[in-house]
């Protein structure tokens, strides 16, 4: 079985190598048996279907994390603390999943019959548990034996499941410390390309940094030593300021009063490469989450923020309320938005593979496929050639992916360039503390990789993959 089939092709059951289950087939939407009488661990198995579901539709449906796990949680109401152990269960079994189903494979000898249900979701949810999250035994166990009661396709596997996660718990540390879990869980196709365009010696450096749980990294207005702080962080030399254990968002000091928002370190750099703002026209494509937006109203920008999912850009318009912030948001396919007149300044942070987030957002590994990373690429083309022609004579045009690619990155502003003769690159001019020459490509692009920030303390290491270039418009 190759790492590719295991990972991004067709569903494979964990057995022991050579005991082939090409014949086991899953239920596409699995029925489930009905309710069983409420018990004291009803939330624990309320959190651990919440997981083994988003799990199921992100393997098997082919369907985003974030979506999924939003109506999953939702569907059973769990309380914020049980919402995000269920969130830190499924992401960390994402992270993991090779290296796991490799140790589960090891305790189960014959091929399993056709018609299993969630059962590989429910051992993968388990396993991360026993064997990342340090979750007592018994816990973990009788939750998933729960589970497998409650799946109408899975509950004839109930004993197997107690049996194997017992064996896992007692042998299954020292099994998964010896394994290459970049190796197991990595799709090839996206470590050649990174080999190629980093060398192989960085594109495992890379691998393995995208890998790890990321920090919470935070944007503020103002002062980011004194919230670094009262926070519990440290100050990036971005400016940005990370905390390795955050707890709720939400319970933070200084977020109900608007003082700072979520933004990851490397996601706040693009608008730093406009220099002054304030007062200036500034149209933000693609806008939503919305952090960027944020950067540029708090630096005094006049902003027009254009996305084209309404319920993304109300969130957007939520979150400037909460920091007391003002831009002028346009539900719109950046493609075809026009301006009666043209902008000083232009961001377009594009739609890509997203590459450069596997760390935050794990699903990637096993939604995108190669083939994507051409047609983003000529949607690419299209937007910056329109975004190009709304920019005002002498005005500057930021475009950024958080693509590790070079098609979505340098060569595309090549690209550009060559079309465009009325354009010029600006290289980067901040200071090197905060833009070291390391992340600085040859033409003076930015480059930031998951790798970056490796000397700082566990927990506290990593940024997410982005490329940045300043384009100016000849006068």
């Amino acid at each position: 079985m190759s790492n590719n089939t295991n990972r991004n092709g067709p569903r494979t059951a964990a057995v022991r190598p050579g005991a082939a289950r090409a014949h086991g087939k899953r239920d596409h939407k699995p029925k489930t048996a009905a309710a069983r009488p409420p018990s004291p661990a009803a939330d624990g198995l309320k959190t651990r279907d919440a997981a083994v579901s988003a799990l199921f539709s992100v393997l098997i449906e082919h369907k985003p994390f974030d979506d999924v796990f939003a109506r999953a949680s939702a569907t059973r109401d769990l309380a914020p603390r049980d919402r995000a152990f269920a969130r830190l269960i499924a992401t960390s079994a994402l992270r993991n999943r090779g290296a796991l189903q490799a140790v589960l494979r090891t305790y189960i000898a014959k091929p399993l019959p056709e018609h299993i249900g969630r059962l590989d979701e429910i051992l993968l949810a388990a396993a991360a548990q026993l064997l990342l999250l340090q979750t007592p035994p018994h816990a973990a166990i009788s939750l998933a034996v729960d589970q497998c009661h409650a799946d109408t396709n899975g509950k004839r596997f109930a004993n197997l499941v107690n049996a194997v996660l017992r064996r896992l718990s007692e042998s299954g540390p020292g099994r998964l410390a010896s394994l290459d879990n970049v190796a197991l869980t990595f799709p090839e196709w996206l470590l050649a390309r990174w080999s190629a365009a980093y060398g192989p010696a960085e594109a495992r450096q890379i691998a393995r940094a995208s890998l790890v749980e990321p920090a919470l990294d935070i944007t503020v207005k103002s002062d980011p030593e004194m919230w670094a702080e009262r926070i519990g962080a440290v100050v990036l030399p971005t400016g940005s300021i990370r905390c390795a254990q955050a707890g709720r968002v939400e319970e933070l000091p200084g977020y109900d009063e608007g003082a700072w928002w979520v933004q990851d370190a490397a996601a706040a750099l693009p608008v730093k490469l406009f220099g002054d703002v304030a007062g200036l026209s500034v149209l933000d494509l693609c806008a939503a989450p919305g952090g960027k937006t944020a950067q540029l109203a708090a630096l005094g920008a006049n902003v027009t923020a254009v996305d084209k999912s309404a319920g993304r850009l109300s969130r957007l318009g939520e979150n400037l309320a909460r920091l007391g912030l003002s831009a002028n948001t346009v539900v719109g396919d950046a493609l075809t938005f026009t301006s009666e007149t043209k902008f000083d300044a232009i961001l377009l942070d594009s739609p890509c593979t997203s590459t450069g987030t596997i760390r935050r957002h794990p699903d990637i590994l096993y939604l995108k496929r190669p083939e994507d990373v051409p047609a983003l690429a000529a949607l690419q083309a299209k937007l910056i050639d329109h975004a190009a022609g709304l920019l005002k004579p002498g005005g500057m045009l930021v475009y950024c992916t958080c693509s590790l690619e070079p098609e979505e990155g340098e060569k595309q502003i090549d690209a550009f360039l060559a079309r465009h003769a009325d354009f010029a690159r600006r290289p980067i001019t901040l200071d090197e503390a905060t833009i070291p020459l390391s992340w600085r490509t040859s033409a003076g692009d930015l480059r930031t990789l998951p790798s970056h920030f490796a000397d700082m303390p566990e927990g506290l290491r990593g940024l997410d993959g982005f490329f940045a270039a300043s384009l100016v418009k000849s006068p």
